[in-house]
């Protein structure tokens, strides 16, 4: 029987700080590939990525993330129906806008916003917000 090394025992990590699987829809290409670099530095991964409503209404049913990061403004239409989405399905999220709060109606006014521009820092307390909310 192998016993641990004193290597091995140390203070357990906290669950908030996981590497977290992200779903990202974001409609700018260079927007969403600058989130994706601060998302590595964080340590998470972008499992999924959608620059329109249609393709992020599909990858918002997959279960292959763990968190979303959701644009508001899409083009002419909003992420608000893969909110609605997530939301059902009890999965984290956070909302970026350029425009902050004033497109978010009041059922989901409690979630974790992030106005652009925002710094990495920004976007680690976001996530980290979303996912205590949740208890993951």
């Amino acid at each position: 029987m192998r016993t641990k090394d004193c290597a091995d025992i140390g203070p357990s990590k906290d669950p908030r700080e996981s590497p977290r699987k992200i779903f990202l829809v974001e409609d700018e290409a260079l927007i969403r590939m600058m989130l994706v670099d601060m998302l590595e530095e964080l340590g998470h991964a972008v499992v999924a990525e959608a620059g329109h409503i249609e393709d992020a209404l599909r990858l918002a049913h997959d279960p292959g993330f763990d968190i979303a990061i959701l644009d508001i403004n899409l083009g002419g239409s909003t992420s608000l129906p893969v909110a609605e989405i997530l939301a059902k399905r009890a999965v984290p999220f956070v909302f970026a806008s350029g425009y902050g709060e004033a497109d978010v109606p009041e059922c989901f006014k409690n979630r974790p916003m992030l106005r652009k521009p925002f710094h990495v820092d920004d976007l680690d307390r976001a996530i980290q917000a979303a996912v205590a909310e949740h208890g993951n």
